[in-house]
């Protein structure tokens, strides 16, 4: 029963959420509420929401500071140069924009973090996609799903963790990887080339001058060139999507300066004096989470403090900064805790483990010998319905065991499970994905309708190649 009222409660969370019937949020808290009161168990719900949300509050620690930390470093121009020689290869042209998502999320996602990979990636793009009245569920689609394939690295959590509960070397599961990995972030590449194209034939595309100059009513009905008349049929709506093709008037009234602001040379917040102690001291800060110097909170907590203080000395510059980034900080930190009711009735009545026993139980007998394919092909739910550390902690090493009994090593389970981040960095119990899509104004149900089966035919393609290969 745990089993059944388990997979009903995610498939109406996904349900309600999809169709706009609720906010993230609310469904977050009131579908679990309500679930636990089902399952009888109402009376633990406030022990299962505190285990939760203490679970999750050095996560949300995590998220607000880091959105303050490189909040302040997009504002004082440290991504400036890796995001003008993207928008350099863009040339405004909806194809390679689209192009230049998936390689700058690619590119910043070494740092081995979600969330810092979506900030900058969205900071960067989010103005130029406005301005060219491209889809904005097409970004996020594109920088989760190559942020995805990228979230392998040792040092960025699931294999870490694949290692660790199945006792093998990291670098015994990551390396012979690459070439599986790699084959997932060109089928990424090739994906958004064919998703710009898309956007070209549906907005056209202006010429690069004309994308950083303000739009007038003269340029709105001039600058388009190409396939802008046709209709709006873009994958996806989001509030990036025009309603009609062609050259679409601003929308007014949304706050939203239709310049990029993030490439403006003179914009008053930047501090090039002190450009190189900002790229010293992120260098220090990614060094210090690679070799876990100290928790990420607090290194994302001192690194805020000194960023703000020594680009901003004067207090009322500081309040402005942080007043600056507050809508952000508060959309994902809420977030953050809304998922933790979700998690924590999930785990605490059992629902959890009762549907990964029953998905491992469902494996037929004959499957044995081929309990690595099994497992790449289970990664993709149940990476997308549990977290992390669920699947790694608690499910992986039940695969391993049956695997071990007919012949299949731990590092080929361990591989094997690597195969679903690509669409693991979608779920909604991912923090960052909630960053993505706060600040790129778009809706979780549009992003998830959109990105879901991209990314769960990139994890697919990652599997194939591993068979190809022969890694998996």
């Amino acid at each position: 029963m745990l089993t059944i009222l388990g997979f009903a409660m995610i498939a109406t969370f996904l349900v309600l959420i999809m169709t706009k019937k609720m906010s993230p949020i609310a469904a977050l808290v009131l579908i679990p509420a309500l679930f636990c009161v089902i399952v009888g168990q109402g009376a633990k719900l406030g022990d299962y929401v505190i285990e939760g949300v203490g679970n999750l509050a050095p996560t949300a620690a995590m998220l607000m500071f880091a959105i303050v930390y490189f909040g302040v470093m997009i504002d004082v121009g440290l991504f400036d140069p890796i995001v003008r020689g993207i928008l350099r290869f863009c040339k405004a042209d909806p194809m390679r924009v689209v192009v230049g998502t998936a390689l700058l999320a690619a590119i910043v996602s070494l740092d081995g973090d979600g969330s810092t990979t979506f900030m900058i990636t969205v900071s960067a793009m989010y103005p130029l996609y406005k301005r060219l009245k491209m889809s904005l569920v097409v970004m996020t689609g594109v920088a989760a799903t190559a942020n995805g394939v990228m979230n392998t690295l040792p040092w960025g959590g699931p294999t870490a963790r694949a290692a660790t509960a199945l006792k093998v070397d990291a670098g015994d599961v990551f390396v012979p990887m690459i070439p599986a990995l790699a084959t997932g972030l060109l089928f990424v590449l090739v994906l958004s080339y064919v998703l710009g194209l898309r956007e070209r034939r549906r907005v056209g595309y202006l010429s690069l001058e004309k994308a950083l100059e303000p739009e007038t009513a003269e340029t709105a009905e001039t600058v388009l060139v190409g396939g802008g008349t046709g209709p709006a049929d873009a994958p996806g709506t989001g509030t990036g999507a025009t309603s009609g093709g062609g050259a679409a008037a601003p929308e007014q009234g949304d706050g939203e300066d239709e310049r990029l602001q993030g490439l403006d040379p003179a914009r008053p917040t930047l501090r090039p004096r002190l450009y190189w102690f900002n790229a010293g001291l992120t260098l220090v800060l990614l060094t210090a989470m690679i070799l876990e110097l100290l928790p990420i909170p607090v290194l994302f907590l001192l690194g805020a403090a000194l960023a703000l203080t020594v680009n901003y000395p004067s207090m009322a510059d500081q309040k402005a900064r942080l007043a600056a980034h507050a809508d952000n900080v508060l959309n994902v930190s809420g977030m953050v805790f809304a998922a933790a009711v979700f998690t924590g009735v999930l785990t605490g009545t059992g629902m959890v483990q009762h549907m990964a026993d029953w998905l491992v139980g469902a494996i037929p007998e004959g499957m044995g010998p081929h309990m690595a394919l099994v497992t790449g092909v289970l990664s993709l739910p149940l990476t997308y319905f549990m977290s992390n550390d669920g699947f790694y902690f608690g499910v992986l090493p039940v695969l391993a065991e049956a695997g071990a009994a007919h012949g299949v090593s731990s590092l080929e389970i361990a591989r094997a499970s690597l195969v679903g981040q690509a669409l693991h960095m979608s779920s909604p119990l991912v923090p960052a994905v909630y960053v993505l899509v706060g600040m790129a104004k778009v809706e979780f149900g549009d992003h998830t309708r959109f990105t879901v089966k991209w990314a769960a035919l990139t994890s697919l393609v990652v599997l194939a190649a591993g068979l190809l290969f022969g890694i998996i």
